[in-house]
């Protein structure tokens, strides 16, 4: 049986999408400059995966995730910080992932090997199906004591596999392509948590190949919108969505309105952002300033450090001072950084 996902198209979901174009014709109108569009994606990189992970239960405070994505210090578990580098470097690597209509299998395989690298009890549960049943439970008082409750029974650790590629084939149709991004994203985040198909980490699998989906489809191209925050920001109800579907019929419509509830409310508070900078729209001002993925990376990396050198292009990229130097020469001739200092204590700076 192949899969097809159920839903109607609700006023509230139309609704939602109605706000989500309109905010974002806002911010794809706005000119963005490289300085700006930098920090907005690496906020929108540290809320995803503080918020990702926190929600299954890492302890790591947002400015210790910050802190950890600048590589300083942090006094914490072992287990958490690892889980929350683990996740830096999934989000980091979403434009090299996959390609629209190419995602495999093994692509979901080595997305949870990334996330849960070093964490798992058994190294051999990373990246690979569950080879044993699990449950998603909680505990609960039964006056003398507590008890684990059962509040959601996957499949079969045997019809893993087979749900899974059907899932995968229906997903690289072009015709799947065609519906609504944030739509696709959410029965996306959905039909992973129902599947559940690893021992741990499914729920960060799912929010990692719906933020992988929002990025292909071009709808969160920058990679600026923190969708993980808005589930965090209220657990409870998260839960409580997931768990309106009906594991027979599986209609997703009350879960596709609070997905979209979230997209809506995300994407608001970027616009909300772009509109306090005071950017004006690109049509009252001079073109956008399009960079390349390597041009992105190295303002990354200004905005990080401060600064960057010559000989820190070599180390980023692995190339040689000649070619550093025509990277440099692109951005200053584009006015997007500038130099400062002479000689060997030559070294630039965001405009």
């Amino acid at each position: 049986m192949s899969f097809k996902p159920k839903y109607t198209i609700t006023n509230e979901i139309l609704n939602n999408l109605t706000l989500i174009a309109s905010a974002r014709e806002i911010i794809e109108q706005s000119r963005l400059i490289p300085k700006w569009e930098a920090k907005l994606r690496k906020q929108a990189l540290l809320q995803n995966t503080h918020s990702s992970t926190a929600i299954e239960g890492n302890r790591l405070t947002l400015e210790q995730v910050k802190d950890l994505s600048d590589k300083k210090e942090v006094v914490a578990a072992d287990k958490d910080k690892q889980e929350v580098l683990n996740y830096l470097k999934a989000m980091e690597h979403i434009p090299n992932t996959a390609k629209k209509g190419k995602i495999t299998v093994k692509t979901l395989l080595s997305m949870h090997e990334k996330i849960t690298a070093g964490t798992l009890e058994k190294t051999s549960d990373c990246g690979v199906f569950r080879d044993r049943q699990v449950y998603v439970g909680r505990r609960i008082s039964d006056g003398t004591g507590f008890k684990e409750e059962i509040e959601y029974m996957p499949p079969l650790t045997k019809e893993v596999p087979k749900f899974t590629e059907e899932f995968i084939v229906w997903l690289n149709k072009d015709e799947t392509w065609q519906i609504n991004p944030v739509l696709l994203a959410g029965m996306v985040h959905y039909e992973i948590a129902r599947i559940h198909p690893f021992i741990d980490g499914n729920g960060r699998t799912a929010r990692l190949l719906a933020t992988l989906v929002l990025y292909l489809s071009g709808f969160d191209h920058r990679r600026i919108f923190s969708l993980d925050d808005y589930y965090d920001r209220d657990r409870k109800s998260y839960y409580a969505a997931l768990k309106t579907v009906d594991t027979k019929i599986r209609d997703l419509t009350k879960w596709l309105e609070y997905f979209s509830d979230g997209v809506a409310f995300s994407i608001n508070e970027v616009k909300e952002a772009v509109l306090k900078l005071g950017l004006k729209a690109k049509k009252e001002t001079k073109s956008q300033i399009s960079l390349t993925q390597k041009q992105m990376k190295i303002i990354e990396r200004i905005n990080i450090d401060g600064r960057i050198t010559n000989r820190d292009l070599q180390k980023l990229f692995n190339i040689s001072a000649q070619a550093a130097h025509k990277e440099l020469k692109k951005l200053l001739r584009m006015k997007v950084i500038e130099s400062k200092g002479k000689g060997r204590a030559l070294y630039y700076v965001l405009l």
